[in-house]
């Protein structure tokens, strides 16, 4: 009898055990960083960046990652391109963006006034990609193209539908919006609805095309996922080539003699990663922030490592050398930085709080290792007391004529040009000095605005202080850095040994990471880059029969800015790649009666629910719930579909391929044997 009571115990205190590490690896990875960031890679006349929480616009610099809460503005007869993986976002003149959240599931823009145009490749189930203007949400549910205007009042909203369908929510109502319309929203809180054919190209959509189309021909989605960030700028400056033991690799072409990885650009503070690298080359994204780089019969090539859906972004897979108390003494004087890139097959330990899932992940999309390897460097310098460098562990890159580079303290905390301010290391100091994984130095407030000069240019008052409709509700915004200052201080965070779930710092010295948000309790033991409060689910819509009778509503303004116009042609088909199998579809909800044959043939996906989540609200962000619209409203918006079907030009029918002709030889015919 005694003995079953102590098993019962024994069980009860596993299974009591095994919840709470549950509990804790969750919370863990719930702090994890998002895996992927936004990359402005074109621009043309003047186009302002400000970082989040920030006051200072400079001007934009390529390569920059752009993350959640980072501004972009581009001026009169300006444009820019941004890319998040294959998802492309193009700003026209006067254009207003800002990411309201940007993480693994969810690109969430405010356009308080102007143009954009989205190109959407790839969406999962429960993934969102929704543009916030001041009188909708316009919620994207299906890949495709499209553009969303918002005139200078801020009080209407012209959103076309090349192909795809969307929601557009605002005014206690939503409507959908199919390929091939054109469809007007004017007013605020209460919105007269239009829908029209599509309108003639204008400069701005050609340039969306031509952009499209170049990305379309790109020989490199052969060999990585169109998901990784920058891709799309390496067929232009370099050539993929085979190399034993490492598969496809890209070298990059037109670069000077010495060239070396990290060393064409500077280093920025970007929270919640920290030290970030800053690539001045055009093609300066990926190959910085995803693979490996190898020194290959007297160059320097990219391996890329596998192909996944979706590679998980570092700031930058270097090695530091220095930090735990080594001072890196330099040819000019005083203490100074170094660094040089990993090899392939070697990990990556993320300077920043993350969990153990993370680390796996972040080595295992980006360079051929397994988790065995992975767990063995972890514990080597992670999980064991004063441990502070991995010179154990012999670097390929380490030993490489000219690979290490060197600038002075204040170069690398000043966002100053590497390569024109590089510093002399005694060789036999660096190869004495320890090895490690964080950069010994702390961020100033230039870390911060990066390299970018003050800008002449920056969106109006009312216009940076616009509000918008949201379906959802963004992270806080970020305090400014000096606030980050004073609330840490003094940071100290205890190394914790033994720690599966997430990564600790050995003697790391007094950091500045990013401070509490906004709203919420200060910690001192704990890194202040806490992430958002976990996204809430969004739930299903009402029913019909629960929508209000519609408010009487005011004549459409006569001044829509942009005329009828013919179907783009369709987009040509996208060569195969090698991926990771995604989640299967879910059921989508029905489209509105009508407009089944319009979106015939296209792939369902289950929706996101929306709902806003108790925590405190964005100050630029007006919440919004559609309601139930009552059956005349339902009768007026099936006439305006039905008028919109009739007037659709005809559209073209599929010619069914010839088949060859039948000049097969007959089978012979056996004989009989007689």
């Amino acid at each position: 009898m005694k003995t079953s009571r102590l098993l019962w115990l024994a069980l009860i205190f596993s299974f009591a055990f095994i919840n709470l590490q549950a509990r804790a690896q969750d919370e863990d990875q719930a702090q994890d960083p998002p895996s992927r960031v936004a990359r402005l890679n074109y621009s043309s006349g003047s186009v302002s960046f400000q970082p989040g929480g920030e006051g200072d616009w400079v001007t934009a610099v390529p390569n920059r990652p752009l993350t959640t809460g980072d501004n972009l503005w581009a001026d009169q007869n300006s444009r820019a391109e941004l890319h998040v993986g294959s998802t492309a976002i193009r700003m026209n003149s006067e254009t207003s963006l800002t990411f309201l959240d940007l993480d693994d599931r969810t690109i969430q823009l405010r356009l308080s006034v102007g143009s954009l145009i989205l190109r959407v490749r790839h969406l999962d189930d429960g993934d969102l990609v929704e543009v916030d203007t001041p009188n909708l949400a316009f919620t994207i549910q299906r890949t495709g193209e499209y553009r969303i205007d918002v005139n200078q009042d801020g009080n209407q909203t012209i959103a076309t539908v090349w192909k795809g369908r969307a929601e557009a929510t605002g005014g206690s109502y939503s409507y959908a919006v199919i390929g091939g319309q054109t469809a007007t929203f004017s007013g605020s809180d209460q919105l007269d609805h239009e829908i029209a054919q599509l309108s003639p190209s204008d400069d701005f959509d050609n340039f969306a095309f031509t952009r499209d189309a170049r990305e379309d021909r790109d020989e490199s989605s052969n060999y990585i996922s169109t998901e990784m960030t920058g891709y799309e700028d390496l067929d232009d400056n370099g050539h993929w080539h085979y190399v034993p033991d490492y598969g496809p690799v890209w070298t990059p072409v037109g670069i000077a003699s010495g060239w070396a990885p990290y060393r064409n650009g500077h280093w920025a503070w970007v929270a919640p990663w920290g030290w970030t690298w800053v690539e001045d080359e055009p093609w300066g994204f990926a190959p910085f922030h995803y693979g490996r780089w190898a020194f290959v019969e007297s160059s320097w090539c990219w391996v890329p490592g596998p192909v996944v859906v979706r590679p998980v972004y570092a700031p930058a897979l270097v090695a530091f050398v220095g930090g735990g108390g080594f001072n890196l003494s330099i040819g000019v004087g005083g203490g100074g930085v170094a660094w040089f890139p990993l090899g392939p097959r070697e990990v990556y330990v993320p300077p920043y709080r993350v969990s153990r899932v993370y680390v796996n992940n972040v080595n295992i999309t980006n360079t051929r290792v397994n988790v065995t390897q992975v767990t063995n460097v972890y514990n080597t310098y992670v999980n064991r007391t004063n441990v502070t460098n991995v010179n154990r562990i012999a670097y390929m890159n380490q030993r490489v004529p000219s690979a290490v580079t060197a600038v002075s303290h204040d170069t690398f905390v000043n966002a100053r040009p590497v390569n024109r301010n590089l510093a002399q290391v005694n060789a036999r100091e660096l190869e004495s000095a320890p090895v490690s994984h964080e950069a010994p130095a702390q961020p100033a407030r230039q870390s911060v605005l990066g390299a970018g000069t003050p800008a002449r240019a920056k969106p109006p008052a009312a216009i940076e202080n616009r509000q918008v409709i949201a379906t959802r509700n963004p992270t806080p915004p970020r305090a400014p850095f000096e606030q980050q200052q004073r609330q840490n201080n003094v940071r100290t965070e205890p190394m914790r040994p033994n720690a599966p779930a997430e990564m600790a710092h050995p003697n790391e010295p007094n950091r500045t990471n990013e401070p509490n948000r906004p709203n919420e309790p200060n910690r001192t033991n704990e890194p202040a880059n806490v992430p958002r409060a976990n996204e809430p689910a969004r739930p299903a819509e009402p029913t019909n029969a629960e929508r209000p009778s519609e408010p009487a509503r005011p004549s459409e303004p006569a001044n829509v800015p942009r005329p009828n116009a013919p179907n783009r042609p369709e987009e040509p088909a996208q060569p195969s790649r090698a991926e990771v199998p995604r989640p299967a579809p879910g059921n989508a909800p029905r489209p509105p009666q009508g407009q089944g044959e319009a979106q015939r043939g296209e792939p369902q996906r289950s929706e996101p629910q929306r709902t806003y989540q108790q925590q405190p609200t964005h100050p630029l962000v007006r919440p919004t719930q559609p309601a139930e619209r009552s059956p005349q409203v339902e009768q007026n918006e099936a006439n305006k579909f039905r008028t919109w079907q009739q007037q659709r030009p005809p559209q073209p029918q599929r010619e069914s391929a010839p088949r060859p002709p039948a000049n097969r030889p007959a089978p012979k015919q056996e004989e009989r044997k007689k």
